[in-house]
């Protein structure tokens, strides 16, 4: 007792400080994010499906503001003292929804990426996933599939009764036996997938940058400008993706196996256990909420390989739209930047 007691101080943390600040985040985050998925849900109704690209693109959209919608109740649910009527529903139905559109948004940029590298690596093929109709199909099929195998399961499992649960594990004390080994094979499942879409990233856009540059070589251009633009703007997508996802994944396993873990202990050694999850839980609460900041960052995805998205974008924020008068006053500008 005497080294339970030395050592359960070392792991303990104010939880009400934890949800405070896990709270304050998602708050401060979600203003910022509707308002840019608002634009880019708007601008994308407004850009007709013509390509493969344009599929993955909106259904992209679609996953990044369903997340962004969960993000009030993720933050009440956070909170200090939150009724358990709240913390139970995020538990069975927001977190399961957010989650969802992560898993959703990490398999689409994959097959962004893929169509990128058929694009401009293998132009002109006639390849069944270059197929329009098939990115519809695939896009529902992603949809449909997680929808089934990760979000109904869990929602269905998660229905033991959360009275004097504690406040720590809360979500966890929710799940029946067969909830918790489902939610461990569906946290695999996740770490599997992100980890095989980073390698197709990685992939994709290694080899789209190579071809890029050897593209300026047989041309014989010295743009170096060009060469750096292009490559920068290539590693900056795998930047995001890699900044905001992989520090989540890499947590999320041994703190999954630590939930779980406390089931099959004492009444001591589940208290203790625990309390040594409090400091992992605040690492995966940060990490997941740099994961629920990609729905900002995305759209550099949209502007950057996308020219209509762009040009609608940049339709959209010109100055013209708002004051008309101005438009007269930089005709002469304009005329000469089209001739460049």
């Amino acid at each position: 007792m005497e080294t339970q007691n030395a050592t359960n101080p070392v792991c303990e943390i104010d939880n009400d400080a934890r949800g405070t600040a896990v709270s304050t985040l998602y708050f401060l985050l979600f203003v910022p994010a509707l308002l840019l998925n608002l634009i880019v849900a708007w601008i994308s109704t407004h850009l007709k499906s013509k390509s493969t690209f344009m599929v993955y693109l909106k259904h992209l959209v679609a996953a990044d503001l369903l997340m962004t919608l969960t993000f009030p109740l993720r933050a009440a649910s956070e909170m200090p003292n939150v009724s358990e009527a709240l913390l139970a529903f995020a538990c069975r139905y927001s977190s399961v929804i957010f989650y969802l559109a992560m898993n959703v948004s990490i398999v689409l940029m994959g097959l962004i990426s893929l169509d990128r590298f058929f694009k401009i690596v293998r132009p002109g093929g006639r390849l069944l996933c270059q197929n329009l109709l098939f990115s519809k199909i695939l896009s529902v099929i992603v949809w449909v599939l997680i929808i089934s195998s990760n979000t109904i399961p869990v929602i269905v499992t998660t229905d033991q009764d959360p009275t004097n649960k504690t406040d720590s594990e809360f979500c966890m004390r929710m799940k029946s036996d067969t909830g918790k080994s489902w939610h461990k094979g569906v946290v695999l499942f996740a770490i599997f997938n992100f980890w095989i879409m980073c390698g197709l990233i990685m992939f994709s856009y290694t080899c789209i940058t190579k071809k890029i540059v050897e593209s300026y070589r047989r041309s014989n251009s010295h743009n170096n400008k060009g060469k750096r633009k292009a490559k920068v703007r290539v590693f900056l997508i795998l930047a995001v993706f890699l900044i905001c996802y992989a520090p989540y994944y890499i947590i999320r396993t041994p703190y999954t196996n630590l939930q779980i873990s406390t089931k099959d202990n004492t009444k001591a050694e589940t208290t203790s256990m625990v309390s040594c999850t409090q400091p992992m839980k605040v690492i995966k609460d940060l990490t997941l909420w740099l994961s629920a900041l990609n729905v900002c960052m995305d759209p550099l995805i949209y502007f950057f390989l996308c020219n209509a998205f762009r040009r609608k974008f940049m339709e959209l924020v010109s100055l013209n739209r708002f004051f008309p008068f101005l438009a007269k006053s930089t005709e002469p500008s304009q005329s000469s930047d089209t001739s460049m």
